[in-house]
């Protein structure tokens, strides 16, 4: 149980979901050509959710002093398991993960692609180990890394795929860019946000954060301002494109741009960690919300391309 508390299930749980609804709630709907069976999309996931999870363990190991004074209740390496044992299983987790991206990558004739997850690996050990520590470019990486997620589906399914013609797949690798593009957006925000709850330990740990180098109050306006841009920017978009389709116009407006809206009001004044863990739980569900849209824009970019498009 302490393992599976160390590797945070629920954001596993977040990236599984979001690879699964690109492949069977997107991809496969719109009867793209794709490379992927199921086995193999089982080993694309396998290599992910266990190179995400390594990313976690080693993160806990450097941030014992950190999560000491954030959460002192939580704290699990050096408590519940020791240091030894947690590079233990994080070195597996890493294995693993690298050697199911290996045998992926051949099965689809590309064993270039293997050395994806290497660098992805070799990232989070970098960003646990020093570059968490720099002012945003710990919180940049995090959320690139994240929005690469959506698009470690497109190497491994379409790209392997690819011919002289591929008009028919530009129209979904550019939704999935797109969807890319806010996952990026809102973890950067929940960082940022997460950053100023957690500013105490940030600075015994030395860190030097967006929180510690304006202060909490500006901080906090600044991710008021990138809530409204945001919440303005997803209401253009349902106007401009999805105005026809009534109820996943209401489904965004409803349920993305809802919390979206709560995360807005609640950043306008927050002033305690209580308001702050709020913020931040309002981004995640946002995040939730908008993974599931992608099934319901199925529909509408089925009634632009067919399969005899491809």
């Amino acid at each position: 149980m302490v393992y599976l508390k160390i590797i945070r299930p629920i954001n596993l749980g977040m990236l599984l979901l979001l690879q699964v609804i690109i492949k069977f709630g997107f991809f496969e709907p719109l009867a793209l050509p794709l490379a992927m069976n199921v086995f193999q999309f089982c080993l694309l996931l396998l290599a992910t959710l266990t190179i995400a999870a390594a990313g976690n363990v080693i993160n806990d190991i450097y941030d014992t002093t950190i999560d000491a004074v954030n959460k002192p209740n939580r704290v699990i390496v050096g408590n519940y398991i020791s240091e030894k044992n947690a590079y233990t299983f994080y070195i597996i987790l890493t294995s693993l993960g690298v050697c199911a991206g290996f045998l992926l990558a051949n099965q689809l004739g590309k064993p270039g692609l293997a050395a994806v997850f290497i660098i992805i690996a070799a990232i989070l050990y970098m960003y646990a180990s020093y570059l968490s520590a720099l002012l945003l470019i710990g919180n940049i990486i995090v959320s690139a890394l994240v929005a690469f997620a959506l698009i470690t589906v497109i190497l491994f399914d379409i790209y392997p795929m690819l011919n002289a013609n591929i008009a028919g797949y530009q129209i979904p690798l550019r939704i999935v860019l797109v969807y890319a593009a806010f996952a990026f957006y809102f973890n950067l925000l929940r960082e940022i946000v997460k950053d100023i709850e957690d500013v105490n330990g940030d600075k015994k740990g030395e860190r030097n954060t967006l929180a510690i180098a304006l202060g909490r109050e500006r901080t906090r306006n600044i991710t008021f301002i990138l809530g409204v841009f945001a919440l303005v920017a997803i209401l253009w978009i349902t106007y401009s494109y999805v105005y026809q389709h009534m109820y996943l116009a209401f489904y965004i407006v409803f349920c993305i741009c809802g919390p979206l809206l709560y995360f807005c009001i609640k950043s306008w004044d927050a002033k305690d960690e209580k308001a702050y863990g709020q913020m931040s739980i309002a981004l995640k569900i946002t995040m939730i919300t908008g993974i599931f849209s992608l099934a319901g824009v199925t529909e509408m970019v089925q009634n632009i391309i067919t399969p005899q498009n491809l």
